[in-house]
């Protein structure tokens, strides 16, 4: 009895033993694995953070100013070249310069600007890095034209030499590109002698312009004018007629006559002709329209008023 009580005993005794035995096997199969999934998660943030650094690097690589970039085809930078295109005559829209430098060869580049009048702004360098894209810019930044601007009184000596009666276009702060570009196509296409575009608050001649135009930018004159009301008023001296298209015209476009010595005005795009520019016309003409849309793009606008000056021009001639 007491035999059999004391094997009872010893086997009651010895799964204790078994069961610690198992736990602890079942305890370090479990932290290796726990290894494992920590060297696995941490080799995994290490590739994700490497993956991240390469793509950061590579971002900042592309934006990084202090790498330098190609310069839109409208810009100029650096004081030389710069003072070099003013000394040329080239078409200059707007000059930049970075605040606070005033040393060198600024003073003079501002005084060539102020003689030629054009438009001089003053600005925080950060705008200047951020067109100049790391190249070397010295402060100073110049939109250029593909072409020179002209004077006025050289489109009407042009005219005066073919012994034609002037024709002007004379755009009223337009601000589209293309539309420039289309009326300048036109202008070509039926013998307008030059247009005339505002310094500000106007799109200026730039490489936009120039592709849509199809190369009428290198045969139509532009001239840039300050006030648009005092322009008319001299042209007025000089013996010319001027037109404005407006949809509030007293007549139809083809009922006026766009011959003769012309300035023909077309507003901007939405809200057309200023005030004070509709006021200097001579008078104002209409385009009839049967459909919903109450106006017309003002490049198809002033392309079609172009047409009718050439068309009553030619019919004069026979």
């Amino acid at each position: 009895m007491d035999r059999r009580n004391n094997r009872e005993q010893n086997r009651n005794n010895k799964k204790p033993y078994r069961n610690d035995s198992k736990r602890r096997k079942s305890s370090r199969t479990s932290q290796e694995n726990r290894d494992r999934r920590d060297v696995h998660d941490h080799r995994e943030k290490h590739e994700i953070r490497e993956a991240r650094e390469v793509r950061e690097t590579r971002d900042a690589r592309e934006v990084n100013p202090a790498e330098p970039r190609e310069l839109p085809e409208d810009v100029l930078i650096g004081r030389n070249a710069v003072t070099e295109a003013l000394k040329a005559g080239r078409g200059i829209n707007k000059l930049l310069l970075a605040d606070g430098d005033k040393e060198g060869s600024i003073s003079e580049i501002i005084a060539l600007a102020k003689e030629r009048g054009i438009i001089v702004q003053t600005v925080d360098r950060g705008k200047i890095e951020a067109v100049a894209g790391g190249l070397r810019h010295q402060g100073v930044l110049a939109y250029v034209s593909p072409v020179a601007y002209v004077e006025v009184e050289d489109i009407l000596k042009a005219a005066e030499a073919k012994g034609e009666a002037p024709f002007l276009l004379l755009l009223d702060e337009l601000e589209d590109p293309h539309n420039l570009g289309a009326l300048l196509r036109t202008a070509d296409a039926t013998g307008v002698h030059g247009v005339l575009i505002p310094k500000r608050r106007s799109v200026p001649l730039t490489a936009t312009v120039a592709k849509t135009s199809a190369g009428a930018i290198e045969y139509v004159p532009v001239a840039r004018i300050g006030n648009i009301a005092q322009t008319i008023k001299k042209l007025k001296d000089k013996g010319f007629w001027v037109a404005g298209a407006d949809m509030d015209g007293s007549q139809n476009y083809y009922e006026a006559d766009l011959t003769g010595p012309l300035v023909l005005v077309v507003g901007s795009e939405g809200k057309g002709m200023g005030r004070l520019t509709k006021e200097q016309c001579d008078f104002i003409v209409r385009m009839p329209m049967v459909g919903r849309i109450n106006s017309l793009n003002a490049s198809v606008a002033g392309s079609i008023l172009m047409y009718e000056s050439m068309r009553q021009r030619l019919a004069k001639k026979k």
